[in-house]
């Protein structure tokens, strides 16, 4: 598909300060919750900075798993997990609705964001847990995943996701940042942008080309350089005619 737009996101409120550079460039932030990271001060301080910058903020949840950032799979561990997900949820959008402000979207964290992808009982908990905190909010994940297939056929709104500084399987999935290569330095993300945008694909861990059409680009915050490789491929986007714009 041609581009004309493309949302730019960010994980944030996970370290302080990490929003610093990062909230200039993008369009869209994803807030952290408490349960990898984040949580009160933080996410405060996260939040009036978002809206000051005019971005629109979703809640960021994840498996309540703080010591080791929400990166491992919890799955079959938790029989409260829809709970779990929606109070995180919860708790960010009671801090915009205080502030006038309402939830823009939900995007997973980490293990469960994986997790969702791939495994229908944990992308259902999440689209539960949607429902019970804030219903009809949109939900992002990635394309042709479990959790898009659910979304489309239970009337949620989907937004499909790409990752600008993070390396594909050839089924579409991310590699597992245990692997040497996984996130993506600066040239290769720059790189990455491009090829998916002129040419509708991206080049997986294997050497194959994985066809992706997707509404939004994450970066993270905790990459090195993140603000740096924003910035970049912001300027590239502008020079492809694509411009940068919430979804």
């Amino acid at each position: 598909m041609p581009y004309t737009t493309i949302d730019l996101n960010a994980d944030l409120g996970e370290t302080e300060g990490d929003y610093l550079g990062l909230l200039p460039l993008i369009t869209s932030a994803n807030v952290a919750c408490g349960g990898h990271a984040g949580g009160g001060q933080l996410l405060q301080d996260t939040i009036v900075a978002a809206i000051k910058s005019g971005v629109q903020i979703g809640a960021h949840p994840a498996y309540p798993d703080r010591a080791n950032f929400g990166r491992l799979s919890m799955r079959g561990q938790l029989d409260n997990l829809v709970e779990v997900i929606a109070m995180q949820i919860t708790v960010l959008a009671d801090e915009l609705a205080s502030r006038g402000q309402s939830l823009s979207h939900v995007k997973a964290h980490g293990a469960l964001y994986n997790d969702a992808m791939v495994y229908e009982d944990i992308a259902q908990a999440i689209i539960d847990a949607v429902s019970l905190s804030a219903a009809g909010t949109t939900v992002l994940g990635l394309p042709n995943s479990t959790l898009n297939r659910l979304c489309v056929e239970q009337g949620v709104t989907f937004v499909a996701e790409g990752f600008l500084d993070r390396a594909y399987m050839a089924d579409g999935t991310l590699v597992p940042r245990s692997q040497v290569g996984s996130v993506l330095d600066h040239e290769s993300a720059i790189n990455q942008v491009k090829q998916l945008v002129t040419d509708g694909y991206v080049t997986a861990f294997d050497g194959s080309a994985l066809p992706l059409e997707i509404q939004t680009l994450c970066v993270h915050a905790d990459t090195p350089g993140a603000a740096q490789t924003a910035g970049a491929v912001k300027a590239l986007l502008d020079n492809l005619g694509v411009s940068v714009k919430a979804f």
